[in-house]
């Protein structure tokens, strides 16, 4: 394997000769088939308190930086607050079929100048939880960011501790990196991050798996996948 060197002959990374700052994402809707993903707004609100309101306790929020909210204004507030920041970029979840929002997302540490962007606050309802609209989500957002945006780097980054989070990213075509060791200070105690990414090379692979995966004839009449998105992914 060749190694660029420069004029001091030092190992060097390889040059970007046409690189350019990326675009910020904007407040776009993206289309799919079990879900759209539309720029959170207050408009979202009531049907977000009712999807949330299906969930027996607080458990969702044990990972996040906020909630469980203990009062429904509480929640209001965090949700208006949501919908102005343009850093993190919140995104409503809409259910195709219902045509109401059932969780949330967003895209953060936006860094246009090294084409680098993450996707954070996954705030799922139980409505949106484990099912192809779910999928679905982080697909139209990797889409828009690689294809649309043109970055190059695309990460996830969660709690060691949550397990769920750390499957979920393999699940989706994620590359484990490491574990950032007390990077973080939150809700009064130390967390571990761990570190996943896709770069761009990668993601014609990732993306073909999940065309597959959320190709109909992948789900039986009751709606069941036939097959697993990283067995498709790796086909």
């Amino acid at each position: 394997m060749s190694v660029n060197v420069n004029e001091f002959q030092q190992p060097v990374g390889e040059t970007l000769e046409a690189w350019e700052p990326r675009p910020l994402p904007q407040r776009v809707t993206l289309f799919g088939r079990f879900c759209r993903l539309e720029p959170l707004s207050a408009g979202h609100i009531a049907d977000l308190l009712e999807a949330y309101g299906n969930a027996e306790d607080g458990r969702d929020w044990t990972y996040m930086f906020s909630g469980p909210f203990s009062h429904e204004d509480e929640f209001r507030r965090y949700l208006s607050d949501a919908a102005a920041s343009r850093d993190p970029l919140h995104f409503a979840v809409i259910d195709a079929q219902g045509e109401r929002a059932v969780g949330t997302v967003a895209l953060m540490r936006i860094a246009p100048q090294h084409g680098v962007i993450e996707v954070g606050h996954v705030a799922f309802s139980p409505l949106l939880q484990r099912t192809p609209a779910a999928t679905e989500t982080h697909f139209l957002l990797m889409q828009y960011a690689f294809e649309q945006l043109g970055y190059r780097r695309y990460e996830w980054k969660c709690d060691s501790l949550n397990a769920p989070s750390r499957k979920a990213a393999l699940r989706l075509g994620f590359r484990y990196e490491g574990l950032f060791r007390q990077a973080i200070v939150y809700k009064g105690r130390t967390r571990d991050t761990t570190w996943f990414s896709i770069i761009d090379s990668e993601w014609p692979a990732v993306r073909q798996g999940f065309v597959r995966w959320l190709d109909e004839r992948n789900f039986d009449p009751q709606g069941q996948q036939r097959h697993g998105l990283a067995a498709l992914r790796n086909q």
